[in-house]
């Protein structure tokens, strides 16, 4: 079994700053590309940046700057340093990671269960 765990959501006001984390657990044999997306209410889920295991990442272009991912291969852990953080930003982040568990013959896409940030204005 894999899970995703996030932390780090929050209530913080706008030009505040929060890091979010998540730790893969389970029987996990290899993790490739980690990444976080966002869905705020009446909205799609975005994709907010992902990082490879070689640690090259990719952002939305919108929060170039103001985020930053990075992960931690050791731990199985990703992070998102949000920085600047306006109203806009407020969405439940999920975490998401290509996993090769070790039952697995296969690559599998796993999500965490989401972390709540709000934004005020």
């Amino acid at each position: 079994q894999v899970q995703l765990v996030e932390s780090g959501g929050d209530l913080v006001q706008a030009g505040g700053s929060l890091r979010l984390s998540c730790a893969a657990s389970g029987s996990i044999l290899s993790i490739n590309g980690m990444g976080w997306y966002r869905q705020a209410p009446g909205k799609q889920r975005e994709l907010v940046a992902t990082v490879s295991r070689s640690g090259s990442a990719n952002y939305l272009d919108s929060l170039k700057g103001r985020f930053t991912i990075s992960r931690d291969n050791a731990k199985n852990t990703v992070y998102l340093q949000m920085n600047s953080l306006k109203p806009e930003d407020t969405a439940v982040y999920y975490c998401n990671a290509v996993i090769h568990a070790r039952y697995s013959g296969s690559w599998v896409d796993y999500w965490g269960q989401g972390t709540q940030v709000t934004v005020s204005s």
